[in-house]
């Protein structure tokens, strides 16, 4: 890995486990130094900047809950204290409590709002002053806002309002050569997705798609990666529906 480095730095928020790890695993084999966010698990987090090391890349963990706003400032500080800069920001830190709208209670509201909204804002904010120019911002929605599916209200809302600061960021980093995208993965075989749910809704969501099958953390990744390398720079703006064609 060590002759691949290209020299770019990626933060990745969420990076202790599930979708965040496969990313930051996938950008560290494209040669990127990765800065790997976590905000409850160091060990998780350790474990997958030491993958990244032991294949011979670059990573750095940072300890930050995205909804506090000084934390991402602590943790842009460090990144750039590391490696020099960020090149690209990776917003996939979320959190996902479902219930119908009439069962909703203010805290879980109020949570998901805080990481998946306001985290999001916060690092989008730090980015659009700090990122270098030629960098690339890819945020995470949901498919979920195209399904609309029951018990997902508040957060397809948050992921909905995602891609709405995706669009709009897109046209402020004019003059910058900044892309701004937002991937909208469909289910995937992660524990924020399979939790809570039967065999038998899991398999039958699985089936949604033409496909046939949940989505794999690789697929995620894959996508991911073609958005922050050199073959995704004229895609911007935009939202990649990662789904196997559920909607």
């Amino acid at each position: 890995m060590a002759s691949k480095e290209n020299g770019r730095v990626a933060l990745v928020t969420g990076a202790s486990r599930g979708i965040g790890a496969a990313v930051a695993k996938r950008l560290a084999d494209d040669g990127f130094a990765v800065v790997v966010n976590y905000s409850g698990d160091a060990a998780a987090a350790q474990d997958v900047a030491h993958e990244v090391e032991k294949a011979g890349g670059k990573a750095l963990t940072a300890k930050a809950d995205v909804s506090e706003a000084q934390a991402v400032r602590r943790m842009f500080d460090a990144a750039e204290t590391a490696f020099g800069g960020i090149d690209v920001l990776v917003n996939n830190a979320g959190i996902m409590m479902l219930s119908p709208l009439a069962e909703a209670d203010d805290a879980h509201f109020d949570r998901q709002i805080g990481v998946n909204l306001k985290g999001t804002f916060n690092t989008l904010r730090e980015a659009a002053k700090r990122l270098r120019n030629g960098g690339r911002v890819i945020n995470f929605s949901t498919s979920v806002v195209g399904l609309k599916l029951e018990t997902y209200s508040v957060y397809a809302a948050t992921k909905a309002a995602v891609e709405t600061l995706t669009a709009i960021m897109a046209k402020e980093m004019r003059g910058r050569n900044i892309t701004v995208n937002a991937i909208a993965p469909g289910p995937v075989a992660t524990d924020l997705f399979l939790n809570g749910k039967s065999e038998e809704l899991i398999a039958r969501m699985a089936k949604m798609n033409p496909l046939e099958r949940l989505g794999t953390v690789e697929d995620i990744a894959a996508a991911v990666a073609f958005l922050a390398g050199p073959d995704g720079g004229w895609i911007n703006g935009q939202t990649l529906r990662a789904n196997g064609g559920m909607v």
